[in-house]
C-alpha cells in the first residue's frame, strides 16, 4: 500500500455482503496478517483491536475467556458513522482485527507477559494504538504495559480513565498479586500509570473493608461513585479531570460491570446500582476531545447472558472509544 494512501478502513458493503455472512472480526474490520488484510499497510495502521481470552485472574465467576469471541460476533451489526459526534470511524481511521494474544491458562503472570509481547509488535509501534478486549480485568495490565512502551515510556506513567464498579487496587487475593482485583496497583508500582492523574468512575457497592480505599487515597487516585454521579457532583468532577488532561494522551479502561446488571448481566462480578446502557454510551461521549493512548474493554461473560445484550453493548462501546480517536484526528 503506498504511503500516501488516504486514511480509512475498507469495510464490506452490508447491502451486498450480509452482516451474517463471512468470518467474524471486530466490527467487520479487516484481519491483520492474512486474507483481506494483505491490503493493509501495518505502517499506516491507527488501531489494532485484539482479544485476550483469559479469565484465570477472576475472584468470583469465570467465563470471560469467551468474551472476545462473543464481542466479535455481536459487533457484526456495529456501523461506522457516529450520529452524535458526526464522525465516521471507518473513513477516518485505519483499523484492523489483530486476532487473539497467546494465553497461558494456568498462569496469570505468564499470560500478561505473553500478551504484552504480542501487543508490542502489532502494526507500527510509533503509530498504531492498542485496544484489547478481555477477558478479565487482569489483562488490562498487559495492554497498559505495551501501550506505555509504544507511546515513548512517558515519565511518571500514563493518565488513566477507569470506568468500573470496583477499584481494582487490591494488593493480593489468596496470596496472589496478579488478579483482576489488582491491575492498577501493579501498574502504579511499575510506573506505567500516574495515580495522581487517574480517575475511577462508577465505583459502588459495599467493600470488604474500609481499608480498601486506603491505597487510592494515599496515592492521589480520584474516585467518582455511582451515587456521586447521580447527584451531579460526579459529572462536574469528571469534566474537571478531562479539562486537566489538556493535550496529554490518556489510557481508557472500561469494565462492563460499570453498567447495572439489569442492562449488562453477562459479567462475573455484577453489582446493582450501576449505569444504564444509554448512560454508559454517554460516559464515553462525554470524553469527546480527549487524546487516547490506548484502551481496553473487559469482563464480558457471555454464558451469564443468553440474550447477548452484554456483548452487544460492549461492541458498541468499542465503536464509541474509536469514535473519540476519530474525532481527535479530524480536529487535530
Amino acid at each position: 500500500m503506498p504511503k500516501d494512501t488516504p486514511r480509512g478502513t475498507s469495510l464490506p458493503d452490508s447491502r451486498r455482503t450480509p452482516r451474517f455472512a463471512g468470518v467474524n472480526t471486530f466490527c467487520r474490520f479487516p484481519m491483520l496478517g492474512d486474507g483481506p488484510a494483505a491490503e493493509i499497510d501495518p505502517e499506516q495502521l491507527d488501531w489494532a483491536i485484539y482479544g485476550i481470552p483469559y479469565d484465570g485472574g477472576v475472584t468470583f465467576r469465570p467465563g470471560a475467556r469467551f468474551g472476545p469471541r462473543a464481542v466479535r460476533e455481536a459487533s457484526q451489526y456495529v456501523k461506522p458513522y457516529h450520529l452524535e459526534l458526526d464522525v465516521d470511524i471507518a473513513a477516518t481511521l485505519h483499523m484492523a482485527d489483530a486476532g487473539d494474544a497467546p494465553v497461558r491458562p494456568y498462569s496469570t503472570r505468564e499470560t500478561l507477559e505473553a500478551a504484552a509481547a504480542f501487543a508490542r509488535e502489532l502494526g507500527n509501534p510509533g503509530r498504531t494504538k492498542l485496544l484489547a478486549v478481555g477477558g478479565d480485568h487482569s489483562i488490562a495490565y498487559a495492554n497498559i504495559q505495551a501501550t506505555w512502551e509504544r507511546r515513548g515510556r512517558p515519565e511518571g506513567g500514563l493518565p488513566l480513565l477507569h470506568f468500573d464498579a470496583h477499584l481494582d487496587t487490591v494488593d493480593t487475593v489468596w496470596d496472589e498479586k496478579w488478579t483482576h482485583a489488582s491491575p492498577f496497583i501493579r501498574a502504579i508500582e511499575n510506573g506505567l500509570i500516574n495515580p495522581k492523574r487517574m480517575l475511577s468512575v462508577g465505583i459502588r457497592g459495599p467493600l470488604n473493608t474500609a481499608s480498601d480505599l486506603d491505597y487510592g487515597k494515599a496515592h492521589g487516585v480520584r474516585i467518582i461513585t455511582a451515587r456521586q454521579w447521580e447527584t451531579g457532583e460526579g459529572i462536574e468532577r469528571m469534566d474537571d479531570f478531562l479539562a486537566e488532561l489538556g493535550k496529554d494522551e490518556v489510557y481508557l479502561t472500561f469494565d462492563i460491570d460499570c453498567v447495572d446488571p439489569a442492562f449488562a448481566p453477562g459479567t462475573g462480578t455484577p453489582c446493582p446500582g450501576g449505569f444504564t446502557s444509554n448512560e454508559a454510551l454517554e460516559l464515553i461521549r462525554r470524553c469527546a476531545g480527549i487524546r487516547l493512548a490506548g484502551a481496553d474493554l473487559v469482563e464480558v461473560l457471555p454464558d451469564r447472558d443468553p440474550s447477548g445484550s452484554t456483548a452487544l453493548l460492549a461492541s458498541h462501546l468499542l465503536a464509541e472509544i474509536l469514535a473519540l480517536d476519530a474525532l481527535a484526528s479530524t480536529s487535530a
